[in-house]
């Protein structure tokens, strides 16, 4: 994010799209049982063995599903103005995509950095068509409407939300479980508990997401479908234990969870199993040790330690 090209594409659209004038700005409401696969909240009536996976992986990848739909707003902006240029966008590089939907009028930046809209709430994606069109602009959303509310920064377990509106990715869960490559930093592991894809803390906390159609809804999948995984850590564990890489990319390929990888993922559950007191997870954890990857038996090393200190002994 820090180089100079990056740089350049977030501050002038115009890095993206040569002669680009306009910004089509694009949001998408996505809904999925509060609490990841397991719809429990990992609190003080959940279930620390069930894992926790950020509402948006639920199911089949949501760029895929934003394509395609995009696809039929390029087309029109073609069919309208056939010799402009357009360009599809869903995070293929560092376009400031909420600064400029506040600009557009589809909601305020909360102090979570989240966009939040007062009828949506902030359980949206964004995305946008770069055209070298020039389309008259909608009026930005100019009002704060977080108040004096701190809410997300009180709840966040890893203190990344540092202050109103500024985030220290490098403590955040979801850039921990996702975007991290190798090990995740040793005092940062207590606080991710067993979300072990993402997180959405700083939103479940949000009044402005009571009551909202992302929020309180019956089970039921994300809107785009795809492979649900078991439901509790070790026996997901288990699955991913038995599967190659290529076995892995096969099942969760066209999912988000195909980010962090295979191990990435058992890395992600071993820190969830050393956090969950489970005292049934340590055989997994210990198959854990038979991996090649470093970074797995170093996480699994970590979790049967964790187990072993729940417990009171070091005798697992």
């Amino acid at each position: 994010m820090a180089r100079e090209d990056s740089v350049g594409r977030r501050l002038d659209p115009r890095e993206a799209l040569a002669g680009c004038r306009t910004l089509v700005m694009v949001s998408m409401g996505y809904a999925a049982e509060p609490g990841g696969f397991a719809g429990q909240s990992a609190g003080k009536h959940g279930d620390p063995r069930r894992s926790r996976v950020a509402r948006y992986a639920v199911g089949r990848d949501y760029h895929l599903e934003f394509e395609e739909r995009l696809a039929g707003l390029v087309a029109l902006i073609r069919d309208r103005w056939p010799s402009a240029d357009v360009k599809p966008y869903v995070d293929y590089g560092p376009v400031l995509e909420r600064a400029h939907a506040q600009r557009a009028g589809l909601g305020w930046v909360g102090k979570n950095t989240m966009l939040i809209h007062p009828e949506l709430g902030s359980w949206t994606l964004l995305g946008e068509v770069l055209t070298t069109v020039k389309i008259a602009p909608d009026a930005p959303f100019e009002a704060d409407r977080c108040g004096t509310c701190i809410r997300c920064i009180e709840a966040c377990p890893t203190g990344a939300i540092v202050g109103p509106r500024e985030l220290d990715a490098r403590r955040c869960i979801a850039y921990l479980t996702i975007e991290l490559r190798g090990s995740i930093p040793e005092p940062l592991r207590p606080g991710i508990g067993n979300r072990v894809f993402g997180c959405d803390i700083c939103q479940e906390v949000c009044p402005w997401n009571e009551g909202t159609r992302g929020g309180g809804q019956p089970s039921r999948p994300a809107p785009w479908g795809g492979p649900i995984p078991p439901d509790t850590m070790a026996s997901w564990a288990e699955e991913l234990l038995d599967l190659s890489d290529d076995q892995f990319l096969s099942r969760y390929g066209e999912t988000p969870l195909a980010r962090p990888g295979r191990e990435g993922m058992l890395r992600n559950l071993c820190v969830g199993l050393g956090n969950s007191g489970d005292r049934a997870a340590v055989p997994v954890v210990m198959r854990c040790f038979d991996e090649d990857s470093p970074v797995v038996r170093e996480h699994a090393a970590w979790a049967l330690a964790r187990l072993a200190a729940a417990r009171g002994s070091d005798d697992l």
